[in-house]
């Protein structure tokens, strides 16, 4: 990853990167409006090596990590996107069956960041599957631009079938106790409250700085639920005051935390918005909010 720190960085910086990670500009603008903060000895290429995911350092559980077992697997998804590709991780020590996590990727399919929280949740003591919605089209391709620009080209409320077909999947599999859980991030953490509206025998759900339903889709929630937003991330948490009203108007359980001076992205540890203390402690609470509902 690039030397600079987190610290060095300007915040419009991190804000031009949401805009560009979410596609409100290309990436030639991105990197045409980087220019205008490279001074001081930054330069544009040192903030585009901070800004862009860095996979291979920054892996914390490897693929042949003894204490699971990881292997992809193709599901059914029949109102969605036919055969769906998701990584499988079950906890080698287990002992008889175990509770269940779908884990939710961004807006750019199944990235190596987004397979290691599978396997984090699997070494917790959850069989977790981590869907790639791009199946359909190929696959993630191996990098995030391209992977975005796949993302874009299929229905939402289609790839939303996808993760609820891994729900059924995970539920009926013979290594899970049938309560299943989701977490995810982002697009992921939008999916997780739709799950919530669409599942509701669903056993609990963890939007990370996800994109919130009507009031209407709020008032079919029957899950638990937690929250995580990231302080600096006025364009999620804008739509917060609403959601809370809505649920608890229809008394659904939830508890929301929002980590100060964090960057929409604070969980994921590829590039410079992670931030350590707010993803570590999410972590802790999200597992052990996973525990104590999922049975």
């Amino acid at each position: 990853m690039s030397n600079l720190k987190k610290e060095e960085i300007n915040q419009e910086v991190f804000d031009l990167y949401d805009a560009y990670a979410h596609n409100r500009i290309d990436r030639r603008t991105f990197v045409e409006k980087l220019s205008v903060y490279a001074v001081g000895g930054i330069t544009v290429a040192s903030l585009m090596s901070a800004m862009m995911p860095d996979y291979v350092s920054t892996r914390t559980i490897s693929e042949d990590d003894e204490r699971l077992s990881s292997e992809y697997v193709m599901y059914n998804s029949p109102k969605g996107g036919g055969e769906i590709k998701g990584l499988l991780s079950i906890p080698a020590d287990k002992k008889g069956k175990v509770p269940g996590v779908v884990v939710v990727h961004e807006n750019r399919g199944l990235n190596p960041y987004i397979e290691d929280v599978g396997r984090r949740a699997a070494v917790a003591g959850f069989i977790s599957i981590a869907p790639d919605a791009l199946t359909p089209l190929g696959g993630y391709p191996g990098n995030d631009d391209d992977g975005r620009a796949m993302q874009s080209k299929r229905n939402r409320d289609e790839m939303l079938e996808d993760f609820i077909a891994a729900y059924e999947y995970l539920k009926n599999h013979p290594d899970c106790s049938g309560e299943v859980g989701v977490v995810g991030f982002c697009f992921g953490g939008w999916i997780s409250n739709m799950m919530a509206v669409r599942i509701p025998e669903l056993g609990a759900a963890v939007p990370y700085y996800g994109g919130q339903p009507t009031a209407e889709e709020a008032a079919k929630i029957k899950a638990p639920l937690m929250l995580h937003y990231a302080g600096l991330d006025e364009r999620v948490n804008a739509g917060w005051p609403a959601y809370e009203a809505a649920l608890k108007a229809n008394g659904v359980e939830n508890t929301a935390y929002f980590y100060p001076e964090t960057n929409h992205g604070f969980h994921n540890n590829t590039t410079s918005r992670y931030d350590e203390a707010a993803a570590n402690l999410s972590w802790e609470r999200t597992i052990s909010f996973f525990k104590e509902k999922l049975k």
